[in-house]
């Protein structure tokens, strides 16, 4: 039996496989990421006219899923989406989450009243389809608190904390409304311990890894260009967090994953 038989599968939930950085590369990225175990990844759309190009990738690469949003970076350059537009792309069978959208005030906060508007739209998105919510959060953990949490009030919805990198406070915040946070590469660079120390104290039932390639290559690898193969790594420094065998904690991330992105796994049962 081959080494590949006995590598755990895990998903990379997070991924942007439509930049330029993997122009004429995907067949190989994808061969790599099911080497190393990861079977699936979901690539997403951070401005909505890529939606088509995104979701070709998609269509052409059977572990791919998508799903689309505006980046919060970019919601002040983009033409403001609406909850109508977003409910018909969910119909397309491997469009699988809202998003990503959030707030940025890092570099962005000059449009923070054009994000906090493109965040709600999303929000409502999530509630009339079912499909997880993708937050994208830097430098506003207040309002991204308070707004996930009183759109909530209004209607429940699903929600993941993407490349989770903020305070304990909006990741408690975000567990206490049942969300799930996941880890990217920063949960295993050296001076991440503060962020680990967060996930240690989260659910691990309610923990996913991604990799937000190209960026945010984990060790051995950070630095240069990060692609799906390499949530490997993250996962493998998750176990760590959790005290856990590394397949077990796979097994966990996919259940988990399954449990949130629950179209993702009614497609696979139905393949």
């Amino acid at each position: 039996m081959s080494d590949a038989v006995h590598t755990p599968e895990i998903t990379d939930s997070h991924c942007h496989l439509d930049f330029p950085d993997f122009e004429g590369q995907l067949g190989d990225i994808v061969t790599r990421a099911a080497e190393a175990g990861v079977t699936r990844m979901v690539t997403i759309c951070t401005r909505p006219r890529n939606e088509p190009n995104v979701r070709a990738i998609a269509e052409a690469h059977a572990p791919v899923f998508y799903a689309a949003g505006t980046h919060p970076m970019s919601a002040a350059e983009e033409p403001m989406t609406t909850a109508d537009e977003l409910v018909t792309l969910a119909q397309h069978p491997k469009f699988v989450g809202i998003g990503e959208t959030g707030l940025d005030y890092h570099y962005t906060s000059d449009s923070a009243e054009v994000q906090k508007q493109s965040l709600r739209i999303h929000i409502e998105a999530a509630q009339r389809t079912g499909l997880p919510l993708i937050i994208h959060a830097r430098a506003a953990d207040d309002d991204m608190a308070r707004i996930l949490t009183e759109e909530h009030r209004n209607a429940p919805y699903s929600c993941v904390m993407h490349c989770f990198s903020s305070s304990a406070e909006l990741a408690r915040a975000a567990l206490d409304l049942g969300f799930y946070l996941s880890m990217s590469g920063i949960a295993a660079f050296p001076k991440s311990q503060e962020l680990r120390d967060i996930f240690a104290a989260a659910p691990v039932e309610r923990v996913l890894i991604e990799t937000d390639a190209p960026y945010l290559a984990p060790p051995p690898h950070r630095g240069k260009r990060n692609e799906p193969a390499y949530t490997a790594h993250t996962a493998r420094k998750g176990a760590e967090v959790f005290g856990m065998d590394y397949a077990e904690f796979a097994a966990q991330t996919q259940t988990n994953f399954d449990r949130l992105f629950s179209k993702v796994a009614a497609y696979k049962a139905a393949a």
